[in-house]
């Protein structure tokens, strides 16, 4: 496997992260299956994780935190905070008081004394970047965690994050983590080109688009939604756009087998073909998933096969505007014209 590096970190990270969030209760049950799904996806070359302390609320991180055991200084390890932890107040978001709650929680759970990068789950209109940041920094100075990121923020709130950084004097983003596919082109209008400028890794999730490319929607197909995803526009299959997905998907798949690819190899790999795209994440619930993850990590796309592709879905475009929202970006009706 061919390694990169992780901005301007000077770290070597795969192509490929070992994403958990199938790991416990909102995927496989089975703790000792998810363990060996690690492990094989270590001993494949793949030498990074993420996590999250709202996956199964806690059991992803201690899943992960078991199956590093004797294994811990081979992986870059990432995990986020912000999204809800409980029903009360000030179990979530981005201020001091909860950052220093939270990384004490993921590091019990890692069972580890630092995190390789540690990120913000969810921009926060509430509140301060600055108080993030500054909250972050301290974490960093205190030996804690290595390096900071962001996820699912726009353009605009990630150069903001850079000024205060640099304003400040304070550590900075060196990541970003949108989601990004064939079906969901996005960040290529703005998000990516503004990671590269300031010089971020960006580590992209759901490269098959919530199962859209991996075959599990097809024309046909009485496919359902997994338990860990909500009801939503982004599978309403008497939606037009919906309907114009399952059309480029059948077309993605003949495409795929002109060049003797599956359609997983074929989405997976065209996302970690983009030049500003460091890792793919990857979430297998079963390691034959994870098995047909790993090929895309050393599969370089031909030009006139990208070509082709931008022929259905044209760069910068996501085909069902509501594969673009998960919430965050949404127009406040304070935000408003009206």
């Amino acid at each position: 496997m061919e390694y990169r590096l992780l901005g301007r970190t000077g770290v070597s990270v795969s192509p490929l992260c070992l994403g958990s969030m199938m790991f416990g209760e909102w995927g496989n049950k089975d703790e000792s299956a998810s363990i060996r799904i690690i492990h094989a996806a270590l001993d494949a070359g793949i030498n990074f994780i993420d996590t999250a302390d709202i996956y199964s609320y806690g059991e992803s991180e201690q899943i992960v935190g078991k199956a590093l055991r004797g294994r811990r200084e081979d992986v870059f390890l990432a995990t986020k905070f912000f999204i809800p932890m409980k029903e009360a107040p000030n179990y979530r978001g981005g201020s001091r008081r909860w950052i220093m709650r939270a990384v004490e929680d993921s590091l019990r759970r890692l069972q580890t004394d630092h995190l390789d990068l540690y990120q913000v789950h969810r921009p926060s209109a509430d509140t301060d970047v600055a108080e993030t940041l500054g909250a972050l920094s301290d974490l960093v100075h205190q030996g804690k965690v290595r390096y900071i990121g962001s996820s699912s923020y726009s353009a605009s709130q990630i150069v903001e994050a850079q000024w205060v950084s640099r304003d400040r004097h304070l550590e900075r983003f060196v990541t970003e983590q949108p989601p990004y596919s064939i079906l969901v082109r996005g960040i290529e209008e703005d998000i990516l080109p503004t990671t590269q400028r300031y010089g971020m890794g960006t580590l992209t999730y759901s490269p098959l688009s919530g199962g859209w490319l991996s075959g599990r929607w097809r024309k046909g197909a009485n496919a359902q939604p997994t338990a860990t995803v909500r009801p939503s526009a982004r599978f309403d299959m008497t939606s037009p756009d919906n309907q114009r997905k399952l059309d480029i998907v059948e077309q993605l798949a003949q495409l795929a087998d002109e060049y003797d690819l599956t359609l997983i190899e074929l989405a997976i790999a065209f996302v970690i073909n983009h030049p500003g795209v460091t890792s793919a994440i990857v979430g297998p619930r079963t390691i034959e998933q994870l098995e047909a993850y790993l090929p895309a990590a050393d599969i370089k796309l031909p030009a006139e096969l990208l070509d082709r592709i931008d022929e259905l879905v044209k760069p910068g475009v996501t085909i069902n505007p509501d594969d673009n929202s998960y919430g965050d970006h949404d127009l406040q009706p304070r935000l408003r014209r009206r």
